[in-house]
């Protein structure tokens, strides 16, 4: 019968390891297309927050397969809202 002398160390690195080397077996779960919405309350180009959402946007579209749809100046009143938002 042969001894197999594993330290702690050796186990909790291999371990620790595991996941990297499995995730490169299998293939990643992906969400079905999403279609997610934004609302400008001004311009896109105001310098400001509404800019910072869109060059936001741009990167989720350049690096997902999430379809994003926007509006540019919607008034904030209730009247933007949805029946189903309720």
């Amino acid at each position: 019968m042969t001894k197999l002398s594993l330290s702690r160390r050796a186990f909790l690195g291999g371990a620790a390891a595991g996941p990297f080397v499995l995730s490169g077996l299998i293939d990643p779960a992906r969400a079905a297309d999403i279609t997610v919405g934004i609302i400008y309350v001004g311009s896109r180009q105001d310098y400001g927050w509404n800019q910072a959402h869109a060059v936001g946007r741009q990167g989720v579209e350049a690096n997902s397969r999430v379809k994003v749809v926007e509006e540019e100046n919607v008034p904030e009143t209730v009247a933007v809202r949805r029946p189903w938002s309720r």
